[in-house]
């Protein structure tokens, strides 16, 4: 059987995005081309490998023998250029980086330049949005999630965490007040956060497990960055990631409030990979970097470290690094 790589990495991908014209599309290449190659594919393999119907595509049981066994050769391939040509220049080549937006402007973003300046061969590519992805489908080298982790599917490695402060303007305290009491907060404008309802119970310090203020929002939004800007223009009392927040505490643009009453709730920062992916020079040259970057602003960073509102800094505990396999899907 004499097999062209280049239609084996097609097919795949036929498979991953479940049509031809959007195989098409990605390559920039009229269909009838990725026709042939799936055509030529078939008859190197002397069997059906896709059904087509009005329905789109499915994989017959050849195909998916197939995509199985090709993935692994394509992987392999994969590694050994990435290894051979990585001894020689250093990693190279596009990592694609699945990344909620947020995470996107406090942490990838800032630390590009750092990445690029080590690692000038690197090239990456941005997916900023909250969306749950498929990475096969998808094509993600890489995906930065916040949260605990738990399943099989997907190799994860910590790189980082984050506390959450309760925070307000001085224009807004000045204006309504400052909230001495978590009690107090009922007479105040909270700002609510509807993409995660969960994360409008902040969780009380030294009150048992399941304790927890609930958030009766006078303004909600759906987006992590959108909340800051409205706890800055003195729209109301928000509860934000000090890598958010930071800044803008030592700026005294926003005041950390109750810190002694509501908990910092410490976050982890994974980075999801494919088991088949995770070894390649490029992707461990990325989480390495980040890993590190991360842990220079923990170590550094007065709102990290979350300045109390007597001045004294209480201290997050970094949460150590580790590996796992996680689900599929995260945010």
């Amino acid at each position: 059987m004499k097999l062209q790589l280049d239609d084996v990495a097609l097919f795949a991908r036929i498979a991953e995005l479940g049509t031809l014209s959007a195989a098409a599309r990605e390559r920039n290449a009229p269909v009838s081309q990725i026709s042939r190659s799936l055509s030529r594919l078939e008859s190197a393999c002397g069997a059906q490998l896709i059904h087509r119907n009005t329905h789109g595509l499915s994989l017959t049981e050849e195909g998916q023998a197939m995509l199985t066994y090709g993935r692994r050769v394509l992987d392999a391939t994969a590694e050994l250029s990435s290894e051979f040509g990585g001894r020689i220049s250093g990693p190279s080549g596009w990592v694609r980086v699945s990344v909620s937006l947020v995470i996107a402007e406090t942490v990838i973003a800032p630390s590009l330049d750092g990445l690029y300046r080590r690692y000038p061969n690197l090239r990456i590519e941005l997916c900023a949005d909250d969306r749950l992805v498929g990475m096969a489908r998808d094509g993600i080298d890489i995906a930065v999630r916040t949260g605990e982790l738990a399943s099989e599917t997907l190799v994860a490695r910590r790189i980082g965490g984050f506390g959450r402060t309760v925070v307000a303007s001085p224009a807004y305290l000045k204006r309504f007040g400052t909230p001495r009491k978590v009690t107090e907060l009922d007479q105040h404008r909270l700002i609510g956060y509807t993409a995660n309802p969960e994360m409008n119970h902040w969780p009380l310090r030294n009150s048992g497990i399941e304790a927890a203020y609930r958030v009766r929002a006078y303004t909600s939004c759906d987006n992590m960055a959108l909340i800051l800007t409205l706890a800055r223009e003195g729209v109301g009392v928000g509860r934000l990631m000090d890598l958010l927040a930071a800044p803008l505490i030592r700026s005294g643009e926003l005041v950390p409030l109750l810190q002694d009453e509501i908990d910092s709730q410490y976050v982890p920062i994974h980075a999801l990979m494919l088991q088949e992916r995770h070894r390649l020079p490029k992707i461990r040259a990325c989480i390495d970097y980040w890993a590190q970057w991360l842990g220079r602003v923990q170590a550094t960073s007065v709102a990290v470290s979350k300045t109390s509102t007597d001045g004294a800094p209480h201290r997050i505990a970094n949460a150590p690094s580790k590996s796992a396999k996680v689900n599929r899907h995260h945010r």
